[in-house]
């Protein structure tokens, strides 16, 4: 019998238009159910092409959640240079199988599901971490994921006041604060000159820039906030190891994953870890336990949040009709 996939181009999955709210709970699900062991999610290896040393990354992040069912693998790459080109910073493709006969369904681009399964995953992280009602949210890296961290956050703690917003480039800050002024009205946005300004006061810290193999970080500890909640994106690039031994909780979204990548050269002075948001989400370990903790969550990005957000992707494309059908 001729098999065939379905295929879903970016526009494709952008036109979904998936709710951030239902992946917040897609990644609630998918980490609670790693958590409780139930869940396949290999330590993704990692490709450097180009000069030794580069930033550059191409991972493979293969994944089978059984309490869906969904399987399939995303291959993701990351080039910090691209913006010369015009092209993104983040690109590649998912791949989902058919639980039951492996045979490939559909491969669609992963650069939007990527983009917000990353911000899900830290509002997921903040409903456990930070200070209840949080007010003031400071944004590093005024890119694709400064955007969509703020509507995740947004979701689960709509009574934010104040965005303090810092880019190395400052035409990005200003851009930003335009762009989300007008989607987000009512809400109040300062331009940071430094990052110290950007972390000054905040509730919430989301640092995302570039991911880089030797870090210069320039968070210090005496900016941290007593009671905040620090979430990495970009691993240890803005965090002074310093400072993340100040923490009074160091988390990370899995810890597998994190000793992994600290096997490959990454994470070359970190904490010990406290718990991981599997474990939290699935009621093994506690989040914060006192409003004056500092936390620090450090947020790889899991493949088992690519292929919980995938799966309904596919899902709504099917009843909508939207895609194309290929032959294999």
């Amino acid at each position: 019998m001729p098999q065939e996939i379905v295929y879903l181009s970016r526009g494709d999955v952008e036109s979904i238009n998936l709710d951030m709210a239902e992946i917040i709970d897609r990644v609630t699900f998918a980490l609670a159910e790693r958590g409780h062991g139930r869940s396949a999610m290999p330590p993704k290896p990692a490709l450097h092409p180009g000069e030794p040393g580069t930033d550059n990354f191409l991972h493979a992040m293969p994944a089978y959640l059984p309490g869906l069912p969904a399987v399939g693998i995303k291959w993701v790459g990351g080039y910090p240079n691209n913006f010369t080109r015009g092209l993104p910073y983040i690109s590649g493709l998912l791949i989902l199988n058919h639980p039951d006969t492996g045979l490939p369904i559909a491969v669609m681009d992963c650069t939007w599901i990527t983009a917000m399964r990353t911000a899900a995953a830290t509002a997921v992280a903040s409903r456990h971490l930070a200070v209840e009602n949080p007010q003031a949210l400071g944004i590093l890296g005024a890119g694709v994921q400064g955007r969509t961290n703020l509507q995740s956050l947004m979701v689960v703690h709509p009574n934010l006041q104040e965005v303090q917003v810092y880019d190395v480039r400052p035409e990005n800050t200003w851009a930003y604060i335009r762009e989300m002024q007008e989607s987000i009205p009512g809400l109040g946005f300062s331009a940071a000159s430094t990052p110290r300004e950007a972390v000054s006061g905040a509730d919430i810290i989301v640092t995302a820039g570039p991911i880089l193999r030797q870090p210069r970080p320039v968070i210090e500890p005496d900016w941290f906030p007593a009671g905040a909640l620090g979430v990495a994106l970009d691993y240890d690039s803005y965090w002074q190891p310093e400072t993340m031994r100040t923490a009074d909780l160091f988390i990370t979204d899995d810890r597998s994953q994190l000793l992994h990548t600290r096997s490959e050269g990454y994470f070359k002075d970190v904490p010990e870890i406290d718990a991981d948001l599997c474990e939290i989400c699935a009621g093994l370990k506690p989040g914060r336990q006192a409003p004056e903790q500092r936390i620090v969550c450090m947020n790889l990005g899991l493949a088992i949040h690519d292929i919980a957000t995938a799966s309904r992707i596919l899902e709504l494309a099917q009843e909508k009709g939207i895609g194309r059908s290929l032959p294999l």
